[in-house]
């Protein structure tokens, strides 16, 4: 399956969805952003994919994946409708040309980037990295949709609790070591999804086992659907 889908090659097309304004609240609904940082480019296909097939709604591919683009590029035919795939760790005014090119739907920056005003000029949505209230805020005035506060696990829920009580209007999105267990807690604090890498994704973007990321894929999204029923 994974060499007929990298063949499948198209245009970037129309935005979706996600670029005109529902960003924030599809993820919100959705709860769960699954983060693909491999090292083939045909597995992180494959496991975008498998990933969709099992209902995650939001997939980002990193752009230290080898191929990313090309990835990207292989995996937007078989995004589903409602769904959307997204590039990660975009850092620069050129990524952002890059990525929307290759058909990314929404962008992702570790930090405080220059790539976060220009995918907003482009109308592209942003989950820009912050850790710091000072970051957030500053991600924020320039264009970004949501913050990614990273790395989550440095101060857990508690800490994601602190940062957003004065920024109550800003939407969280918890990202970095969120295993299965966590999502509840991050959840109950105000986050309004998990992003999620390794304890999902595992080495299926390496050329892993996707039965087992189609088990764990399915345990995230019990929990969210369990705290948002």
């Amino acid at each position: 399956m994974v060499s007929s889908v990298m063949g499948a090659r198209t245009p970037a097309g129309p935005p979706g969805d996600a670029q005109h304004g529902s960003f924030v609240a599809d993820l919100t609904a959705s709860r769960v952003m699954a983060i693909i940082r491999g090292t083939d480019t045909a597995a992180a296909v494959g496991a975008a994919v498998t990933l969709f097939e099992e209902g995650v709604r939001f997939v980002e591919v990193a752009l230290t994946t080898p191929g990313a683009l090309r990835a990207i590029e292989a995996i937007r035919p078989h995004v589903p409708a409602g769904a959307s795939i997204g590039a990660g760790t975009v850092l620069t005014a050129g990524d952002v040309v890059d990525v929307e090119a290759a058909g990314a739907q929404f962008v992702v920056t570790p930090a405080v980037t220059p790539s976060i005003a220009e995918a907003s000029a482009r109308g592209l949505p942003v989950a820009a990295g912050a850790l710091t209230p000072t970051e957030a805020w500053t991600a924020m005035q320039q264009g970004a949709s949501a913050v990614k506060l990273f790395p989550s696990s440095v101060g857990g829920p508690a800490y994601l609790k602190a940062v957003r009580d004065p920024f109550p209007d800003i939407p969280f999105l918890a990202v970095g070591g969120v295993g299965l267990d966590d999502v509840a807690a991050y959840l109950g604090v105000g986050a309004i999804g998990v992003g999620v890498g390794g304890p999902l994704v595992g080495d299926a973007a390496s050329g892993g086992d996707l039965a087992a990321l189609r088990r764990r894929a399915r345990s995230y999204i019990a929990v969210a659907q369990r705290i948002s029923s």
